[in-house]
């Protein structure tokens, strides 16, 4: 997962609630987008390896948050389709060979769903309980100016369970990041999220991005004009699902074990252009 935004500088907005759209309902508005990426998650077993990758290069580090998960791929207890939903949970289960206590999964749509611009849409439930830290988010697929935080991130969704009733949109930048205290988004009152389907998304120009939740436009990051280093997102990005256990955010006070198996669960990922 992405470096820690614990010290995001947020305005914090009351979101009334929203009833969800159920799976088939597609609001296109006034863009007259058109659909180029989809994945409704109607079939039973392993996610669709045409569409997504599983992410494993960064478990011997903690991926940079001294995480506490061990990725697995292709392991149906992580991640699997029931016919209906994709299921990305995290389980209480002691890796012998490396050492680590928890499982997950991560997924990701590099080489196979790489975009410049669009809208993106992630209907999903989040993961719950104290200790785990579920995420819907975007990196470069190139990192045309660099690693990170050069090339940018996009956050469209992040949860930290200790943190129950809220949800996160936050995007980063050499110029917007936590290691300055600089890092852009807000935070958002959302009570029901671990309960409830909503819809995570943004659009995305050249100009800006704006962060929506159940339709309602949260949270707008703009093109300052002032080059790569404020607005890396002139390139392609690709998405990665993923939960993961402890970490410098996630875990801030600490990981029940009762709470697991703790799952994030998908309806549908659409891509607009």
């Amino acid at each position: 997962m992405k470096i820690s935004t614990g010290l995001i500088l947020v305005s914090i907005v009351c979101l009334m609630s929203v009833t969800a759209c159920r799976k088939k309902k597609t609001n296109n508005d006034s863009h007259d987008w058109k659909l180029v990426w989809s994945d409704e998650f109607d079939y039973t077993g392993l996610p669709d390896d045409s569409k997504w990758n599983y992410d494993v290069d960064g478990n011997s580090y903690g991926w940079g948050n001294q995480e506490l998960q061990w990725y697995t791929t292709g392991k149906s207890e992580n991640t699997h389709c029931d016919g209906d939903f994709l299921h990305i949970t995290a389980q209480k289960e002691e890796n012998k060979e490396d050492g680590f206590n928890y499982t997950s999964g991560r997924l990701t749509t590099k080489g196979k769903g790489d975009w410049l611009y669009g809208k993106i849409e992630v209907r999903a439930k989040t993961a719950s309980g104290r200790g785990i830290w579920p995420a819907i988010w975007m990196l470069p697929s190139q990192n045309k100016y660099g690693t990170w935080p050069r090339s940018g991130e996009i956050d469209i969704m992040e949860h930290v369970g200790y943190i129950p009733d809220s949800i996160f949109n936050t995007v980063h930048t050499q110029s917007f990041n936590h290691t300055k205290n600089t890092q852009v988004g807000s935070s958002m009152y959302t009570p029901d999220n671990e309960s409830e389907f909503k819809v995570y998304a943004i659009e995305w120009d050249s100009q800006k991005i704006d962060y929506f939740i159940d339709e309602e436009k949260v949270f707008t990051f703009e093109n300052s004009g002032n080059g790569p280093e404020e607005w890396p997102f002139d390139q392609k990005f690709h998405l990665i699902l993923n939960v993961a256990v402890g970490g410098s955010w996630g875990g801030v006070e600490g990981v029940d074990n009762a709470i697991f198996p703790s799952a994030m669960v998908v309806d549908y990922v659409r891509v607009y252009q």
